[in-house]
Parts: C-alpha cells; sequence; structure tokens
C-alpha cells in the first residue's frame, strides 16, 4: 500500500470539495483509509490536523473568490463553511489581520494558502533524515486485564490525551494487585484501539496479559489481542514524549516500509527498563502491519 498516495488522493478529494461541508469520515474513505490511520499520517507528515487544514483550504479559496469574483461575501463566508458573514469576517480578520472587504479593495493574491504535495524528500526533510529500523515480531493471540478509558490522540482537534491517560495509568498501577493469573514477568501494556472506522475516537486499555480469565476485578475490562505481526520501535526518554517516535513512525517507516497497518491495535510496551521519572527511560511502541 502505498500511504503519500492515499493521503494525496483525500488531499484531492477535499480540494475537489472546498465550496461544500467536508467530513473528515469522508475524506477518509477516498483515500482507502479508517479515519483514525487518515489522520495519525496527516497530522504526522503535516504537523497540523485534517480538521484545521480543511478550514484553511477552505478560507483560501474564500481569498481567491474575493479578488477574482463579483460574489457577494456572504455568498463566499457560506461556501467557506460559515454561518453568518460576520462570522467569517471574525475568522479573515483574526488569519489575515484585515477584513474580507478590505481584502477585496486591496486584491493581494499573495498569501492563498497552497493545497499540500506531498513527496519523499519531503519526508526526509521533517524527519531529518533520520533512519529507525524496528524488529518484526509475531504477537502470539494474548488476553489482557486493565482498565479502560476513550480519548481523542494529537492528531484530532479534540485532543485530551493528557487528561485521560495518566489519571487511567496511576489508578491502573494501584490496582494491578487485584488481577489473577498475571503471566510470569508480563509487561504492562498501553493497548490503543479504533473504535469504528468513522471516528477519531479511540479506546485505550492499560493492562497485562494474564493466563486465563477467572474473576475479574470490579470496574476493569479483558481485551483479545489477535495474532498479528508487529513492528516494534524502541523510544527512550520520557513516555510523554512519545508522540515523537509515534509521528516517525506513520510519517516515515510505515510509508516506505512496503508494509501497512492492519488496523489492529498498536501496543505501548512497558518492561523493567521503563522509568517514568528517568530520561534514560526505555519504552516500546508496536504497530501490527502486514
Amino acid at each position: 500500500m502505498n500511504y503519500l498516495k492515499n493521503v494525496q488522493i483525500g488531499i484531492n478529494y477535499i480540494e475537489s470539495n472546498l465550496d461544500f461541508d467536508i467530513s473528515l469520515s469522508h475524506v477518509a474513505r477516498e483515500a482507502g483509509l479508517s479515519q483514525w490511520h487518515f489522520q495519525r499520517i496527516f497530522k504526522a507528515l503535516t504537523n497540523e490536523t485534517l480538521k484545521t487544514y480543511i478550514r484553511s483550504r477552505r478560507l483560501s479559496n474564500s481569498l481567491e473568490k474575493l479578488v477574482s469574483t463579483k460574489l457577494r461575501i456572504i455568498d463566499i463566508a457560506v461556501s467557506a463553511g460559515y454561518e453568518s458573514q460576520e462570522s467569517f469576517t471574525r475568522a479573515f480578520k483574526s488569519s489575515f489581520k484585515l477584513t474580507p472587504n478590505a481584502y477585496r479593495r486591496q486584491g493581494n493574491k499573495g498569501v492563498f494558502l497552497k493545497k499540500l504535495e506531498f513527496n519523499t524528500e519531503y519526508l526526509k526533510h521533517i524527519n531529518h533524515n533520520i533512519s529507525l529500523e524496528p524488529e518484526i515480531y509475531s504477537q502470539n493471540k494474548m488476553t489482557v486485564v486493565g482498565l479502560k478509558t476513550c480519548f481523542y490522540n494529537v492528531d484530532s482537534e479534540k485532543n485530551n490525551i493528557g487528561e485521560k491517560l495518566p489519571v487511567l495509568w496511576r489508578e491502573f498501577l494501584e490496582r494491578i494487585n487485584e488481577i489473577e493469573h498475571v503471566v510470569t514477568k508480563s509487561p504492562c501494556y498501553g493497548v490503543v484501539k479504533q473504535v469504528k472506522d468513522n471516528t477519531d475516537l479511540l479506546e485505550y486499555y492499560a493492562a497485562i496479559e494474564v493466563e486465563k480469565l477467572d474473576v475479574i476485578p470490579v470496574g476493569m475490562v479483558s481485551l483479545t489481542v489477535p495474532l498479528s505481526n508487529y513492528a516494534k520501535f524502541t523510544h527512550k526518554g520520557y513516555a510523554k514524549k512519545i508522540d515523537g517516535t509515534v509521528n516517525y513512525i506513520y510519517s516515515s517507516w510505515l510509508l516506505n516500509s512496503g508494509k501497512h497497518h492492519t488496523s489492529g491495535p498498536d501496543l505501548e510496551v512497558y518492561d523493567h527498563q521503563y522509568d517514568s521519572l528517568s530520561e534514560d527511560s526505555v519504552m516500546y511502541y508496536a504497530i501490527p502491519v502486514k
């Protein structure tokens, strides 16, 4: 699967529909990816959310109409997705420091926001020529038990990861001894799973592997991680900086690896090398691939 091609298809779909409301799920569907994976790759490539990019392109489209057509400003505002001329004017002035009327009189075409075009040189540039190779391994089917929450990741404008995950981990570690039949020397896992294809809402499990299910502690849940090949990357340093590693995985390695994501759960792996208070801490991030 050529992810660069898929993302560009999504970009082209946006360009063809700038005068209409653009659903994030429709963009991803046109590109042949789930919404989460499209947004994850897009954010890794551009360092901005898909929703922000769509808004900026629709605003750019309104700029062009202001200087090249005689359409009323209210009509331009509506086609850009604004409910009123007033809300359009506020957004316009916030972005460009002048009103739509002033911009039309000035006739300045120099601030158009351009459509993105991706290529391998661009990828090398944003990753500073970093070359990281993962360990490819077969993850057996496993059952984990732990605590679950739902959250929006950094690739979403609703990002609430900082509010959700630290609290979940604190509660899980306080209760981990309640879990029975834990696999000897099992690491702890952060399991990241899509809720469904047409949303950027994710499920997250702070969990540990068990040999068998018996009594699940009150408030905890179980999850089966299916058999799959995984590409596992080492992350050194604080866990709060894991997004840089994940960006590399999705924006550089995955796009050029000849492999593609199975849409199964991603795994954060925390073993004896992990120390939340140390810059020398080591953890792993693994994605299911084929």
